[in-house]
């Protein structure tokens, strides 16, 4: 019974300006301090080694000093640490390469694979990773609005860049590295985000449809406010249930992923916000704009006769 009497809807104002801030706030970071790109979309050489021992970071440096070189950056894997990968921003010379291969042959046993991605081919990842989320977006866009509405579809996908565009944005507070697991875990989002979004807007739409006329805001905004919380335990324990794993993910797993796991707990929080405090109350006010001008239009075009 109490839960009957939580309204949503009349906080909408302060969602918007709270979203509306968050923006300007990933726009300023985006516009000062850029994203850390990682070697997958810049160019770059990477060294990928095992040993039969656990390896540590100042291990790693110490052997790469021998042969006159400072990775940009090292991450250990493996149950144990016995895997590296060690990244260099820019090329390495073939003498360089020659160099790494043949000391930690010598060292660890086994020649390390070397693998270099060109400017080239760093921009060719970028673009498809750009066209592969616009296409995700755009695809969301029209299923949306041939299921339901294209105020529905407008709103939905207003979520999602939102949802997007924060993760990146603490991406980019933190200098964390983007690389392509960070791709799939935006993409990830995405899907979570708009079948959390599509859940709630069925529900609106049931409940809109049973009422035979909306007499006011105050009632659209009463129909949508008990949508929301029917819709809210399931979102919820949802979000909750992926965010057990995500973290336990991003706190226990290894190096390589922990970006991955983190983009995906960042990215679960948004998305149940803009679900049930943004999208929602975003169609809200454009479709009761739509009713008001549908209902006006008679009276205009009576006044104008």
């Amino acid at each position: 019974m109490a839960k009957k009497n939580i309204d949503l809807i009349k906080h909408r104002k302060k969602y918007f300006v709270f979203t509306i801030a968050v923006v300007l706030a990933g726009a300023i970071l985006l516009s000062t301090m850029g994203l850390n790109l990682g070697i997958d979309f810049e160019s770059g050489t990477r060294v990928d080694f095992m040993s039969e021992e656990p390896l540590t970071e100042e291990e790693i440096e110490n052997e790469f000093a021998v042969v006159g070189l400072e990775p940009d950056d090292i991450t250990l894997a493996g149950e144990n640490n016995e895997q590296a990968s060690a990244q260099f921003i820019g090329f390495l010379e073939e003498g360089e390469v020659t160099d790494i291969q043949g000391h930690f042959e010598d060292v660890f046993g086994s020649e390390p694979n070397v693998s270099t991605v060109s400017p080239q081919i760093g921009r060719e990842l970028a673009i498809n990773a750009l066209i592969a989320t616009g296409l995700a977006a755009l695809g969301i866009v029209i299923y949306v609005a041939i299921r339901f509405e294209f105020l529905y579809g407008l709103a939905a996908i207003t979520a999602l860049l939102y949802d997007a565009f924060l993760v990146i944005s603490v991406f980019s507070l933190l200098q964390l590295e983007i690389n392509i697991p960070f791709i799939a875990a935006v993409l990830t989002v995405v899907g979570y985000s708009i079948n959390d979004t599509i859940v709630t807007f069925d529900r609106i739409r049931e409940n809109v449809k049973k009422e035979e006329e909306i007499t006011s805001f105050d009632h659209l905004a009463g129909v949508v406010n008990n949508s929301l919380l029917q819709t809210l335990t399931r979102s919820l324990n949802t979000v909750i249930t992926v965010l057990f794993a995500a973290v336990a993910i991003w706190l226990l797993g290894s190096e390589a992923i922990t970006s991955f796991a983190f983009a995906i707990v960042i990215g679960m929080i948004a998305g149940t916000y803009s679900s049930l405090f943004f999208a929602a109350q975003l169609w809200l006010v454009w479709k009761y704009k739509v009713i008001e001008k549908e209902r006006n239009k008679p009276v205009s075009e009576a006044e104008e006769s």
